[in-house]
């Protein structure tokens, strides 16, 4: 299993338009991925309200797993993205 600790790199962390986002993604990949916080339980990255429990904040690390390195990477990437930066287009 590839795990990928990443940096949340969005200004308000993991909340409602990040978590959209990186669900949206993971729902179109092959593969089943998951976020955790460390020492805390993972949580399937294809659910937005899921990924807002995290309460992970902007600077926080955060633990991207999957069986599939390339979709674990494709997760850990967006999160390391800011995300709310209005800029920012799916």
């Amino acid at each position: 299993m590839a795990s990928i600790t990443v940096t949340v790199g969005s200004s308000v962390g993991l909340h409602a338009r990040p978590a959209s986002i990186i669900s949206d993604k993971a729902s179109e990949l092959d593969a089943e991925v998951t976020i955790s916080v460390p020492d805390g339980e993972p949580v399937e990255a294809d659910s937005a309200l899921l990924i807002m429990t995290l309460g992970a904040s902007c600077g926080d690390q955060v633990i991207v797993s999957s069986d599939d390195e390339d979709a674990a990477r494709a997760i850990a990437n967006l999160v390391a993205l800011d995300l709310d930066d209005p800029s920012y287009e799916p």
